[in-house]
């Protein structure tokens, strides 16, 4: 339960600091070209959920949410659970809903003819 409390926590977090139209948060996120274009981290839910996955646990001593120990192992592989759960789902949920897409493949009918001409 604390492993799903931490994912959608920090799903909730990222989302806010990428698309949040808040004025303060605007104002403070960084365009895409500021910083030798590491301002793209504040615009890319994948990167900024890392980011927030290792802050996160930084404030794990102070909740009863959840509650992992503080290591630098643990950074890591929460900022990667953050990160790839909150692209996962940025993916598949936006404002308009669920995401549902199909990719077909065309390929172009071949003949019977055709296809034994081939094999002689």
């Amino acid at each position: 339960m604390e492993l799903l409390l931490f994912i959608l926590i920090a799903y909730g977090l990222t989302q806010i600091l990428v698309y949040s139209d808040m004025p303060i948060l605007k104002k403070l996120r960084p365009t895409k070209e500021a910083l030798y274009g590491y301002g793209k981290v504040f615009h890319c839910p994948m990167c900024m959920g890392f980011h927030v996955g290792w802050f996160l646990l930084l404030l794990s001593p102070w909740t009863e949410l959840f509650n992992y120990e503080l290591t630098i192992i643990n950074m890591f592989l929460f900022g990667c659970l953050s990160s790839g759960t909150s692209y996962i789902l940025n993916m598949v949920f936006s404002d308009s809903g669920i995401q549902f897409s199909q990719n077909i493949e065309m390929s172009k009918p071949t003949l019977i003819e055709d296809s034994q001409n081939e094999n002689f």
